[in-house]
Protein backbone atom coordinates (compact mmCIF):
# COMPACT_ATOMS: atom_id res chain seq x y z
CA UNK A 1 0.00 0.00 0.00
CA UNK A 2 1.51 3.76 -1.08
CA UNK A 3 0.69 6.44 1.27
CA UNK A 4 -0.16 9.91 0.32
CA UNK A 5 -0.35 13.25 2.43
CA UNK A 6 -3.99 14.25 3.25
CA UNK A 7 -3.59 18.10 2.56
CA UNK A 8 -2.73 20.65 5.14
CA UNK A 9 -3.55 17.93 8.46
CA UNK A 10 -0.32 15.92 7.59
CA UNK A 11 -2.08 12.37 8.09
CA UNK A 12 -0.53 9.74 5.91
CA UNK A 13 -3.28 7.95 4.48
CA UNK A 14 -3.68 5.02 2.21
CA UNK A 15 -4.08 5.91 -1.42
CA UNK A 16 -7.21 3.25 -0.94
CA UNK A 17 -9.59 4.40 0.80
CA UNK A 18 -13.03 2.35 2.39
CA UNK A 19 -16.15 4.00 0.97
CA UNK A 20 -18.78 2.50 3.52
CA UNK A 21 -21.86 3.74 1.95
CA UNK A 22 -22.89 0.35 0.29
CA UNK A 23 -22.41 -1.31 3.99
CA UNK A 24 -25.70 -0.19 4.61
CA UNK A 25 -28.58 -0.79 2.81
CA UNK A 26 -27.52 -1.84 -0.81
CA UNK A 27 -28.53 -4.88 -2.80
CA UNK A 28 -26.31 -8.09 -2.02
CA UNK A 29 -24.73 -6.70 1.13
CA UNK A 30 -23.79 -9.64 3.88
CA UNK A 31 -23.17 -8.68 6.75
CA UNK A 32 -20.40 -11.52 7.92
CA UNK A 33 -18.62 -11.00 4.60
CA UNK A 34 -18.60 -7.19 5.23
CA UNK A 35 -16.87 -8.15 8.36
CA UNK A 36 -14.16 -10.05 6.61
CA UNK A 37 -13.90 -7.67 3.86
CA UNK A 38 -13.45 -4.69 6.49
CA UNK A 39 -10.55 -6.44 8.57
CA UNK A 40 -8.94 -7.87 5.59
CA UNK A 41 -8.76 -4.20 4.18
CA UNK A 42 -6.67 -2.93 7.49
CA UNK A 43 -4.51 -6.19 7.82
CA UNK A 44 -3.57 -4.92 3.96
CA UNK A 45 -2.93 -1.03 4.82
CA UNK A 46 -6.01 0.45 4.39
CA UNK A 47 -6.50 3.38 7.22
CA UNK A 48 -9.11 5.34 5.88
CA UNK A 49 -12.51 4.87 6.03
CA UNK A 50 -15.39 7.22 5.25
CA UNK A 51 -18.68 6.85 6.65
CA UNK A 52 -22.15 8.89 6.77
CA UNK A 53 -24.67 9.40 9.38
CA UNK A 54 -26.85 9.16 6.54
CA UNK A 55 -25.81 5.22 5.46
CA UNK A 56 -28.08 3.61 8.01
CA UNK A 57 -29.09 5.88 10.18
CA UNK A 58 -26.04 5.55 12.17
CA UNK A 59 -25.71 1.80 11.02
CA UNK A 60 -22.24 2.39 8.89
CA UNK A 61 -20.87 4.69 11.54
CA UNK A 62 -21.29 1.70 14.30
CA UNK A 63 -19.74 -0.67 12.20
CA UNK A 64 -16.90 1.38 11.62
CA UNK A 65 -16.69 2.08 15.17
CA UNK A 66 -16.53 -1.78 16.00
CA UNK A 67 -13.62 -1.94 13.64
CA UNK A 68 -11.16 1.04 14.64
CA UNK A 69 -11.44 -0.99 18.53
CA UNK A 70 -10.86 -4.05 17.15
CA UNK A 71 -8.03 -2.58 15.70
CA UNK A 72 -6.12 -0.62 18.89
CA UNK A 73 -2.57 -0.92 17.54
CA UNK A 74 -3.90 0.57 13.67
CA UNK A 75 -4.10 4.44 13.40
CA UNK A 76 -7.59 4.35 11.43
CA UNK A 77 -8.48 7.38 10.22
CA UNK A 78 -12.28 8.08 10.74
CA UNK A 79 -14.60 10.40 8.81
CA UNK A 80 -17.97 10.72 8.53
CA UNK A 81 -20.60 13.52 7.37
CA UNK A 82 -23.56 15.35 8.74
CA UNK A 83 -27.04 15.39 6.61
CA UNK A 84 -29.00 18.45 5.75
CA UNK A 85 -31.65 19.61 7.81
CA UNK A 86 -34.36 18.80 5.49
CA UNK A 87 -32.62 15.51 4.44
CA UNK A 88 -33.02 16.72 1.16
CA UNK A 89 -29.87 15.62 -1.90
CA UNK A 90 -28.42 17.58 -3.38
CA UNK A 91 -28.62 21.07 -1.58
CA UNK A 92 -30.06 23.17 -3.93
CA UNK A 93 -29.00 26.94 -4.20
CA UNK A 94 -32.64 27.97 -2.92
CA UNK A 95 -32.38 26.16 0.23
CA UNK A 96 -31.52 28.20 2.91
CA UNK A 97 -28.60 27.41 5.63
CA UNK A 98 -31.31 26.91 8.09
CA UNK A 99 -32.71 24.27 6.36
CA UNK A 100 -29.78 22.50 5.95
CA UNK A 101 -26.78 23.58 8.53
CA UNK A 102 -28.50 25.81 10.93
CA UNK A 103 -25.79 25.69 14.19
CA UNK A 104 -27.71 23.46 16.57
CA UNK A 105 -27.91 20.73 13.39
CA UNK A 106 -24.29 21.04 13.26
CA UNK A 107 -23.65 20.01 16.34
CA UNK A 108 -26.24 17.62 17.29
CA UNK A 109 -25.14 15.20 14.24
CA UNK A 110 -22.02 15.51 15.25
CA UNK A 111 -22.68 13.82 18.84
CA UNK A 112 -24.64 11.84 17.52
CA UNK A 113 -21.96 10.10 15.08
CA UNK A 114 -19.54 10.45 17.59
CA UNK A 115 -22.07 8.39 19.97
CA UNK A 116 -22.66 5.82 17.23
CA UNK A 117 -19.19 5.19 16.58
CA UNK A 118 -17.96 5.61 20.11
CA UNK A 119 -14.98 7.68 19.81
CA UNK A 120 -13.87 10.39 21.43
CA UNK A 121 -13.39 12.09 18.48
CA UNK A 122 -13.89 12.17 14.79
CA UNK A 123 -10.65 12.93 12.34
CA UNK A 124 -13.04 14.52 9.79
CA UNK A 125 -16.46 15.56 9.42
CA UNK A 126 -17.89 16.68 6.48
CA UNK A 127 -21.33 18.41 5.33
CA UNK A 128 -23.05 15.53 3.36
CA UNK A 129 -24.12 18.48 0.55
CA UNK A 130 -23.00 21.92 -0.01
CA UNK A 131 -24.15 25.19 -1.60
CA UNK A 132 -21.70 27.81 -2.42
CA UNK A 133 -24.85 30.21 -1.42
CA UNK A 134 -24.00 29.37 2.39
CA UNK A 135 -19.87 30.01 2.08
CA UNK A 136 -19.85 33.67 3.93
CA UNK A 137 -22.51 32.78 6.39
CA UNK A 138 -20.28 33.11 9.69
CA UNK A 139 -22.77 30.94 12.00
CA UNK A 140 -21.59 27.60 10.29
CA UNK A 141 -17.78 28.89 10.43
CA UNK A 142 -18.18 29.63 14.28
CA UNK A 143 -19.99 26.23 14.82
CA UNK A 144 -17.32 24.30 13.06
CA UNK A 145 -14.59 26.11 14.73
CA UNK A 146 -16.16 25.52 18.19
CA UNK A 147 -16.06 22.21 17.88
CA UNK A 148 -12.63 21.68 16.54
CA UNK A 149 -11.22 23.98 19.73
CA UNK A 150 -13.37 20.95 21.48
CA UNK A 151 -11.69 18.52 20.31
CA UNK A 152 -14.42 16.67 19.10
CA UNK A 153 -13.98 17.44 15.29
CA UNK A 154 -9.96 16.95 13.98
CA UNK A 155 -10.67 18.73 10.20
CA UNK A 156 -13.95 19.53 8.74
CA UNK A 157 -14.49 18.90 4.75
CA UNK A 158 -17.43 19.39 2.48
CA UNK A 159 -18.90 16.65 0.21
CA UNK A 160 -19.36 17.99 -3.35
CA UNK A 161 -22.82 17.77 -4.62
CA UNK A 162 -22.96 15.24 -7.99
CA UNK A 163 -21.46 16.81 -10.63
CA UNK A 164 -20.80 20.06 -9.18
CA UNK A 165 -17.14 20.00 -8.67
CA UNK A 166 -17.06 23.83 -8.30
CA UNK A 167 -19.58 24.20 -6.02
CA UNK A 168 -17.45 24.53 -2.99
CA UNK A 169 -15.04 26.71 -4.00
CA UNK A 170 -15.58 29.68 -2.08
CA UNK A 171 -16.38 27.93 1.37
CA UNK A 172 -12.94 26.28 0.18
CA UNK A 173 -11.63 30.08 0.28
CA UNK A 174 -12.56 30.82 4.06
CA UNK A 175 -9.62 28.82 5.07
CA UNK A 176 -12.35 26.22 7.54
CA UNK A 177 -12.42 23.52 5.45
CA UNK A 178 -9.70 21.41 5.67
CA UNK A 179 -10.90 18.28 2.04
CA UNK A 180 -13.21 18.10 -0.05
CA UNK A 181 -14.77 14.78 -1.21
CA UNK A 182 -15.83 14.67 -5.19
CA UNK A 183 -16.85 12.35 -7.67
CA UNK A 184 -13.96 11.59 -9.95
CA UNK A 185 -13.75 8.85 -12.21
CA UNK A 186 -12.61 8.24 -15.60
CA UNK A 187 -15.61 9.55 -17.02
CA UNK A 188 -16.02 12.31 -14.08
CA UNK A 189 -12.80 13.93 -15.10
CA UNK A 190 -14.27 17.63 -14.71
CA UNK A 191 -12.89 18.61 -11.34
CA UNK A 192 -9.51 18.82 -13.30
CA UNK A 193 -10.56 22.45 -14.38
CA UNK A 194 -11.43 24.49 -11.19
CA UNK A 195 -11.57 22.47 -8.21
CA UNK A 196 -8.28 20.90 -7.93
CA UNK A 197 -6.26 23.90 -8.66
CA UNK A 198 -7.66 25.51 -5.86
CA UNK A 199 -7.32 22.68 -3.41
CA UNK A 200 -3.54 22.88 -4.75
CA UNK A 201 -3.35 26.00 -3.84
CA UNK A 202 -4.45 25.69 -0.58
CA UNK A 203 -3.29 22.61 0.41
CA UNK A 204 -6.74 20.76 0.46
CA UNK A 205 -6.87 16.75 0.72
CA UNK A 206 -8.82 15.04 -2.05
CA UNK A 207 -10.91 12.20 -1.53
CA UNK A 208 -12.07 10.62 -5.03
CA UNK A 209 -15.47 9.16 -4.50
CA UNK A 210 -17.27 6.92 -7.05
CA UNK A 211 -14.06 5.48 -8.97
CA UNK A 212 -16.50 2.87 -10.39
CA UNK A 213 -19.27 5.17 -11.18
CA UNK A 214 -21.48 3.57 -8.87
CA UNK A 215 -20.57 0.19 -10.41
CA UNK A 216 -20.76 0.62 -13.76
CA UNK A 217 -17.05 0.96 -14.58
CA UNK A 218 -16.69 -2.37 -13.12
CA UNK A 219 -18.31 -3.99 -16.26
CA UNK A 220 -20.79 -5.80 -14.70
CA UNK A 221 -23.95 -4.08 -15.60
CA UNK A 222 -26.48 -4.95 -18.29
CA UNK A 223 -29.20 -3.44 -20.00
CA UNK A 224 -31.25 -5.91 -17.42
CA UNK A 225 -29.50 -5.37 -14.11
CA UNK A 226 -31.97 -3.99 -12.01
CA UNK A 227 -32.21 -3.21 -7.87
CA UNK A 228 -34.33 -3.10 -5.09
CA UNK A 229 -36.70 -0.33 -4.77
CA UNK A 230 -34.91 1.10 -1.57
CA UNK A 231 -32.01 0.43 -3.00
CA UNK A 232 -30.63 4.19 -4.43
CA UNK A 233 -29.13 2.76 -7.17
CA UNK A 234 -32.59 2.04 -8.98
CA UNK A 235 -33.14 5.63 -9.20
CA UNK A 236 -29.79 6.58 -10.60
CA UNK A 237 -29.67 3.84 -13.33
CA UNK A 238 -32.97 5.25 -15.08
CA UNK A 239 -32.75 4.07 -18.44
CA UNK A 240 -31.75 7.53 -19.29
CA UNK A 241 -28.77 7.39 -17.67
CA UNK A 242 -28.03 3.30 -18.03
CA UNK A 243 -28.12 2.69 -21.24
CA UNK A 244 -25.70 5.91 -22.21
CA UNK A 245 -23.64 4.65 -19.53
CA UNK A 246 -23.11 1.15 -20.88
CA UNK A 247 -22.63 2.28 -24.19
CA UNK A 248 -19.41 4.67 -23.29
CA UNK A 249 -18.65 1.77 -20.91
CA UNK A 250 -18.13 -0.29 -24.31
CA UNK A 251 -16.02 1.99 -25.64
CA UNK A 252 -14.24 2.45 -22.90
CA UNK A 253 -13.34 -1.24 -22.80
CA UNK A 254 -11.55 -1.23 -25.91
CA UNK A 255 -9.30 0.84 -24.76
CA UNK A 256 -8.42 -1.35 -21.01
CA UNK A 257 -4.85 -2.89 -21.94
CA UNK A 258 -3.90 -6.70 -21.72
CA UNK A 259 -3.77 -8.42 -18.82
CA UNK A 260 -5.57 -5.13 -16.89
CA UNK A 261 -9.07 -5.11 -15.56
CA UNK A 262 -11.83 -2.59 -16.09
CA UNK A 263 -12.08 -1.74 -12.14
CA UNK A 264 -7.79 -1.52 -12.47
CA UNK A 265 -7.83 0.92 -15.17
CA UNK A 266 -10.55 2.69 -13.63
CA UNK A 267 -8.65 2.65 -10.01
CA UNK A 268 -4.89 3.59 -11.64
CA UNK A 269 -6.45 6.28 -13.92
CA UNK A 270 -7.37 8.31 -10.10
CA UNK A 271 -4.08 7.38 -8.55
CA UNK A 272 -2.36 8.89 -11.56
CA UNK A 273 -3.26 12.42 -10.11
CA UNK A 274 -1.18 13.79 -7.38
CA UNK A 275 -3.86 15.83 -6.56
CA UNK A 276 -5.82 13.16 -4.99
CA UNK A 277 -5.46 12.14 -1.22
CA UNK A 278 -7.52 8.58 -1.43
CA UNK A 279 -10.06 7.02 -3.57
CA UNK A 280 -13.01 5.33 -1.58
CA UNK A 281 -14.35 2.39 -3.76
CA UNK A 282 -16.64 0.70 -2.01
CA UNK A 283 -16.09 -2.97 -0.62
CA UNK A 284 -18.05 -5.32 0.71
CA UNK A 285 -16.46 -8.70 0.29
CA UNK A 286 -12.10 -9.61 0.74
CA UNK A 287 -12.17 -10.47 -3.40
CA UNK A 288 -12.83 -6.54 -4.11
CA UNK A 289 -10.90 -5.28 -1.08
CA UNK A 290 -8.11 -7.41 -2.61
CA UNK A 291 -8.26 -6.54 -5.82
CA UNK A 292 -8.43 -2.88 -5.34
CA UNK A 293 -5.38 -2.72 -2.74
CA UNK A 294 -3.35 -4.35 -5.67
CA UNK A 295 -4.08 -0.85 -7.67
CA UNK A 296 -1.47 0.98 -4.82
CA UNK A 297 1.88 -0.05 -5.86
CA UNK A 298 3.35 2.84 -7.51
CA UNK A 299 3.37 1.87 -10.96
CA UNK A 300 2.41 4.69 -13.33
CA UNK A 301 0.79 4.61 -16.52
CA UNK A 302 2.28 6.19 -19.59
CA UNK A 303 1.63 9.50 -20.64
CA UNK A 304 0.44 8.66 -24.32
CA UNK A 305 -2.17 6.13 -22.71
CA UNK A 306 -3.31 8.88 -19.99
CA UNK A 307 -3.64 11.48 -23.39
CA UNK A 308 -5.75 8.84 -24.87
CA UNK A 309 -8.20 7.85 -21.71
CA UNK A 310 -8.99 12.03 -22.01
CA UNK A 311 -12.03 11.12 -24.63
CA UNK A 312 -13.84 9.57 -22.17
CA UNK A 313 -14.73 12.62 -20.30
CA UNK A 314 -18.35 13.03 -19.89
CA UNK A 315 -19.41 16.53 -18.98
CA UNK A 316 -22.95 15.84 -16.93
CA UNK A 317 -25.56 18.24 -15.28
CA UNK A 318 -27.32 17.72 -12.44
CA UNK A 319 -30.58 16.02 -13.38
CA UNK A 320 -33.53 14.33 -11.61
CA UNK A 321 -32.13 10.71 -11.34
CA UNK A 322 -28.75 11.90 -9.86
CA UNK A 323 -30.18 13.65 -6.61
Amino acid sequence: MQYRTFGRTGWQVSEIGYGMWGLAGWTGSDDEEIQRALHRAVELGVNFFDTAWAYGEGRSEKILGELVRAHPKHKLYTASKIPAKNFKWPARAEYTLDECYPPDHIRRYTEWSLQNLGLPALDLMQFHVWNDHWAQDERWQKEIQKLKEEGLVKAWGISINRWEPANAIVALKTGLIDAVQVIYNLFDQNPEDELFPVCRELNIAVIARVPFEEGSLTGTLTKETTFLPDDWRSRYFHPSNLIPTLERVERLKLDVPPGMTLPELALRFILQNPDVSTIIPGMRNVRNVEANVVCSDGVRLPDEFMARLRIHRWVRHPSPYSD
